[in-house]
């Protein structure tokens, strides 16, 4: 099943296009909502280069994710990754 990805500007702040976003999302090594709220996920995952990346979005239902913020993944988010080898 094929997400829709809505991109706020806020999204490309750090420097990750569309491409690495979708391609986050195709890869996500870890997807959960955000302890505290009732509708903010995070997604880590590789972009289009390889690297992890960090997106974070609201799930507006129908399979539709509206992302505002991405970039590369901060090394205290790596724990939540699985412990399988190389991200996995």
């Amino acid at each position: 099943m094929d997400i829709k990805i809505i991109y706020k500007k806020s999204a490309f702040k750090h420097g990750e296009t569309e491409s690495d976003i979708r391609w986050a999302f195709n890869t996500a090594k870890y997807d959960n909502l955000i302890e505290g709220f009732e509708n903010k996920y995070l997604l880590i995952g590789f972009n289009t280069k390889g690297n992890l990346i960090e997106v974070i979005y609201n799930d507006l239902g129908d399979n539709i994710a509206s992302v505002f913020h991405a970039m590369g993944c901060r090394n205290e988010l790596l724990f939540l990754l699985p412990q399988r080898g190389f991200y996995g």
